[in-house]
């Protein structure tokens, strides 16, 4: 793309363009046009053909292909009498918006505007974490300019082409920069670098400053004469008012209300029989109550000020909020709960965690045995593996379960690919080291996109006894895990009664997706997994 940019400044050939497409706006229209067709003139042809000939030169030099377009801006504008003509064009391999401009154009030399990219599919502005790279610098293609901080995670941005980092336009901490926004400059000339120390986005937009329009002379007014009122209307005296309706001053009618005194009980001494604050007096002196003002709060009559903070929302925050809202909203909530025995579970998981550590491996927790059980039961109940579109419910395949993680930012759902198909420890390890990335906030998109499902457990940590998830769109479920807890429950044997260990878990489900017996059926199966867990190892 580099190359575009040396084309317009240096070919001879291309110097003519502006020349050629002086002579009327439609040839640029057509010239510009993808598969246009040709009814002009033959004297036209030829400056059309010439034209053709540079939007190809500039393609092949930039390795674009001229329709393979999604996301991403690229402005090539060319002076036509004075007014810049803009191609815009989008390639889905280029992260970022680069704006190629010339002298004649703007002023500068030639640069690219490096804009907020989008990296993540729900992702519409980010925050500069940091920057990596600071002006004058040198860049390489593949090196980290600096780290954006999306609405899931921070994530490092890597520049695309080789050359100087000329303006940073957005700063360290700079925040709710829109994707596709201007936050830096790069040159191909290092000496380039000093001319851009008082650029700004908006100097590299726009071409030559369109005129001005001429204001258009306000409407004239013509005089409206007004109808010449008759002494006797003036001297017209105003209507008593109706007797239906009771007229007080605000006052009064406050002091009514505190004293509870019907207004229809008491006659107005104001004008036009208007109630006013000495005729609730009187009202309730002739009562024998005391008309004193309401005890202030304190001494000096007024509030004390409340004591607060306000703490900024961080991206994560505010795209779990506004995800949850929508869920809250749209998805068809209901809930089902079971408790389910953990003596067993907990009985395998002590001689697994034994056989670990005397091989030197890391401990597995009751929430990975949930996790495979969990998965186990999609692979088994596969209804619930689902999500819901406007045209058809959609079955996934694969069984990718959500994990919810708390940080001090907010909330993440980093995600086991393929849990029904992991051991028990290749979990345990995944887990762990996603948890650990989402509290240092380094999580990268494919650390938390494609779940199918979730799991959420604040019993474990928090000792949460049972609870009510909200669902995370697109997917129909997810499982509250709560706190295990010893009960007495009646023998089958000679004693009257024993002790069992029992967690109690809530599975949310999208009513439109998941039926009440189908959440049922893949209760049934969690279940049996985790009361019978020798089952989840076969």
């Amino acid at each position: 793309m580099a190359y575009a940019s040396r084309i317009i400044n240096h070919s001879k050939k291309l110097r003519n363009v502006p020349n050629l497409l002086r002579h009327d706006h439609a040839v640029l229209v057509r010239c510009f046009s993808n598969g246009a067709q040709s009814s002009v003139c033959k004297s036209e042809a030829a400056e059309r053909e010439r034209v053709s000939k540079f939007v190809a030169c500039y393609h092949v030099s930039s390795g674009l292909p001229r329709n393979n377009c999604s996301r991403t801006t690229m402005r090539l504008g060319i002076p036509t009498g004075g007014v810049a003509y803009s191609r815009e064009l989008t390639c889905s391999q280029v992260q970022s918006r680069r704006g190629f401009a010339s002298d004649a154009v703007s002023g500068f030399p030639p640069h690219q505007e490096i804009g907020m990219p989008s990296l993540s599919p729900t992702m519409t502005e980010g925050n500069i974490a940091r920057w990596l790279k600071k002006e004058g610098d040198k860049v390489n293609p593949g090196e980290v300019l600096c780290e954006v901080e999306t609405d899931k995670a921070t994530v490092e941005m890597e520049c695309m082409e080789e050359g100087y980092l000329a303006k940073i336009i957005k700063g360290d901490g700079s925040k709710e920069i829109k994707v596709g926004e201007i936050i830096a400059i790069t040159v191909e000339e290092e000496e380039d670098i000093a001319k851009f120390k008082d650029y700004s986005p908006s100097t590299s937009d726009s071409g030559a400053p369109a005129a001005k329009e001429p204001a258009a002379p306000p409407p004239k007014q013509e005089p409206v004469q007004q109808p010449v009122s008759s002494p006797e209307a003036k001297s017209k005296p105003s209507s008593p008012p109706s007797e239906d309706r009771l007229f007080a001053s605000p006052l009064a009618r406050k002091m009514a209300e505190d004293h509870k005194v019907p207004l229809s009980s008491i006659k107005g001494t104001g004008p036009d029989g208007r109630i006013v604050k000495a005729d609730i007096e009187d009202y309730l002196a002739s009562r024998g109550k005391d008309v004193s003002a309401p005890t202030p709060k304190t001494k000096d009559g007024k509030l004390e000020a409340l004591d607060y903070v306000d703490i900024p929302h961080s991206q994560i925050r505010k795209v779990t909020a506004s995800r949850l809202l929508i869920s809250k909203q749209t998805i068809p909530h209901y809930y089902l709960t079971v408790d389910t025995c953990v003596d067993k579970l907990l009985d395998l998981r002590s001689q697994l965690n034994s056989l670990l550590e005397a091989s030197g491996g890391k401990r597995i927790s009751v929430n990975d045995l949930v996790i495979k059980a969990a998965a186990l039961a999609l692979r088994k109940v596969p209804q619930c593996n689902s999500s819901w579109t406007d045209d058809y419910i959609r079955q996934y395949n694969n069984v990718n379960i959500n994990v919810a993680v708390q940080t001090e930012n907010g909330l993440y759902v980093p995600v086991i690919r393929n849990a029904d198909k992991k051991g028990l420890s290749s979990i345990s390890s995944e887990v762990k080291q996603l948890a650990q990335k989402a509290k240092e906030n380094s999580l990268k998109p494919e650390d938390y996109e494609g779940g199918t499902f979730t799991v959420s457990n604040l019993g474990g940590p928090f000792g949460i006894k049972q609870f009510c998830a909200i669902i995370n769109p697109p997917q129909s479920g997810i499982l509250a895990v709560g706190s295990a807890e010893k009960r007495v429950i009646p023998s089958s044997g000679p004693e009257q009664f024993q002790f069992a260990s029992f967690m109690s878990v809530t599975l949310s489900c999208d009513h439109r997706v998941i039926d009440g017996a189908i959440g049922a059926e893949w209760l049934k199966a969690f279940k049996g997994y985790i009361e019978n867990p020798e089952s989840m190892l076969l």
